[in-house]
């Protein structure tokens, strides 16, 4: 098990008013933000399998994902077990269950924009462990 804590400002400055760059096959960066508010990003997984999930995490907040492009499957722990949730594009979808993602059509083949608070706490730990606790 791994806690992390996230404070703000947990973003960069970002240009108003103009494209924000990212990199591409990349899995997680924060473009920008609004301080003690959000921050947004770019998700995009290298796992392209539900066995290659070590960890879910779970933010004490939900977060909201949109597909942009690709293929990406979120899973979750619920109390019956693990779920798979296919992202479909420009369907905004709030997770606030243990998850993590994968792109079955190869790694980083998805892109999902990710939506949460400035300021949270998260905890990470193997899949099962969530579904037996």
């Amino acid at each position: 098990m791994k806690n992390v804590q996230t404070r703000p400002p947990s973003f960069p400055q970002a240009p108003l008013h103009q494209p924000l760059a990212w990199e591409k096959q990349t899995q997680w960066q924060v473009l920008c933000g609004d301080t003690h508010h959000w921050r947004m990003g770019m998700y995009s997984p290298k796992e392209t399998s539900r066995a290659e999930l070590h960890n879910l995490e779970r933010h004490d907040c939900p977060e909201l994902f949109v597909l942009l492009h690709g293929s990406l499957t979120l899973v979750i722990a619920e109390s019956s077990g693990l779920r798979e949730i296919v992202l479909e594009p420009h369907v905004p979808v709030l997770v606030a269950a243990p998850h993590a993602g994968y792109c079955p059509r190869g790694p980083y083949s998805g892109v999902a924009l990710v939506v949460e608070r400035d300021s949270f706490d998260t905890e990470y730990r193997p899949a099962r462990s969530w579904i037996e606790s």
